[in-house]
């Protein structure tokens, strides 16, 4: 029996880089590594480097490709010489509100947005990122020499491979693909090109841009003769690990929310709801994602004084949320766009004050959602029937048992695996041989449904959310 031939996937997550070494036909993950990165919304790549170095060490004998998935929207500015003249300004920052407001105003609002690029910017989005150094390096020397030096502007999966390939050097030959390009609010999956000029709009003046590659292109070497792949963003590659199929919507319940398909023809919400995203074959990924997904799990939790094992047992049997409303804006809110806003509770009475019922009300408010993100999916013309769960709050066993009810489809369960790295694996494979492998995602089932009133439960989140946009949208000022 010959040999199998290896491919190395990455993730370079907000928290953590992850490595799986896999057999490139079977997708059997051989090897893996992890190591953390530090916490915080601006980030030295540097670390990242590091981290790579670690998790892969002693993982990359025999491998023959490589490729990266890598946070989305991440802003990484580099001066003439490929040196990073900033901390990378991560997706989860949000100091940019502001200047979104102003973009999507500049432009002619949400629907010229949606034209141009397919999604309308929130904080997240590169672009607007772009445009609050710009407007604040006046303020700030660092941030003013950063704006000074700046010649190019990339995103993390970008960098990583930038570092990787031993062929390159300075800022020539950086590439990027598809399915990251789509997130940075200055490239359109209908159009497969940049609207530099949205890059001007934001920073004042040009900057380069990393090439597009092809969804199965070789973009370069390691040090070590491995071939690199185009490498993508993080939920295009979970969606290759996945192996995503028409009908199929992928909801990660991680740091974030996520809910992502697949899709043939490109999307345009001029909402703001739905992302327009490429995705890593050379089709679409329209996405939803919410700031706020486990951590709402994990934070009601500590407040009633209960463990997650607990927090769940009480959350199954409790008679219902009897009304009680959790909007789970605990870390400001990307979708609804409410960048300013806390979490609030609503119909809290002595009847209704108790930990089970608080408890309730954590994972429907979080649920309610993601229903409203499925459903955004739905009237892009997406076909909604089966959904995926995963990620670490996929594991609760109340979120399995209320999903089906509020999310108004079939659950299932992928077992638990690196699905963004096994994507990005899978997509070296791709590269190595020319043929995009097929590899087999077992699926577990969930935990037994609840029949519970899903429409009450949701129009009550909806009337608490209508009737408080304007106390969420003003910005916070408790200490």
């Amino acid at each position: 029996m010959s040999e199998p031939r290896l491919v190395a996937g990455v993730d370079c997550s907000t928290q953590a880089t992850k490595v799986v070494v896999c057999d490139a036909e079977t997708g059997a993950v051989l090897r893996e590594g992890r190591a953390p990165h530090p916490d915080g919304t601006q980030v030295d790549p540097q670390e990242w480097w590091k981290a790579w170095e670690t998790a892969s060490a002693g993982l990359l004998d025999g491998v023959e490709a490589i490729a990266i998935g890598g946070q989305q929207h991440g802003m990484v500015l580099l001066d003439e010489t490929g040196s990073v003249v900033h901390p990378a300004v991560l997706w989860n920052d949000t100091s940019s509100a502001d200047a979104t407001t102003e973009l999507i105003a500049e432009l002619g609002g949400p629907e010229a947005w949606a034209e141009a690029v397919g999604s309308m910017p929130v904080p997240s989005f590169t672009v607007t990122k772009l445009r609050w150094m710009r407007d604040t390096a006046a303020s700030d020397p660092v941030r003013r020499d950063a704006v000074e030096r700046a010649a190019a502007v990339v995103l993390p999966h970008d960098w990583m491979t930038h570092q990787l390939a031993a062929d390159r050097s300075g800022i020539e030959g950086i590439t990027t693909d598809r399915g990251d390009a789509s997130g940075t609010g200055w490239w359109s999956p209908a159009t497969n090109s940049y609207r530099e000029d949205l890059v001007e709009r934001a920073f004042g003046r040009s900057l380069k841009l990393p090439r597009v590659a092809g969804p199965a292109e070789i973009v370069g070497r390691t040090a070590a003769g491995a071939v690199l792949a185009a490498g993508t963003g993080d939920n295009a590659a979970a969606a290759l690990g996945l192996d995503l199929q028409v009908g199929d919507v992928a909801i990660s319940l991680g740091t974030s929310g996520t809910a992502f398909a697949r899709s043939a023809h490109a999307t345009a919400d001029a909402s703001g709801f739905v992302a327009g995203f490429a995705d890593a074959t050379g089709e679409y990924l329209p996405l939803v994602c919410t700031l706020n997904a486990a951590r709402v799990m994990s934070a009601t939790a500590q407040l009633l004084g209960m463990t997650l094992p607990e927090f769940d047992e009480a959350v199954l049997s409790a008679p219902g949320s009897q009304g009680l409303v959790l909007l789970p804006f605990l870390d400001g809110e990307r979708t609804p766009d409410l960048p300013h806003s806390t979490g609030l509770v609503y119909g809290l009475t002595r009847a209704t004050a108790q930990p089970a019922i608080m408890a309730r009300a954590a994972v429907e408010g979080l649920l309610c959602g993601l229903a409203d993100a499925v459903d955004a999916l739905r009237a892009q013309g997406i076909p909604v029937n089966r959904l995926l769960l995963l990620g670490g709050g996929a594991k609760s066993r109340s979120v399995q048992a209320l999903a089906p009810a509020l999310l108004g489809a079939e659950v299932v369960l992928p077992e638990p695996a690196e699905y963004v790295a096994l994507g990005a694996a899978r997509q070296a494979a791709w590269a190595l041989t020319g043929d995009l492998p097929t590899w087999n995602v077992p699926v577990g089932k969930p935990e037994p449904a609840l029949t519970v009133d899903a429409t009450q439960i949701r129009a009550n989140y909806a009337q608490v959310l209508n009737s408080t946009r304007p106390l969420l949208s003003a910005p916070y000022n408790g200490s």
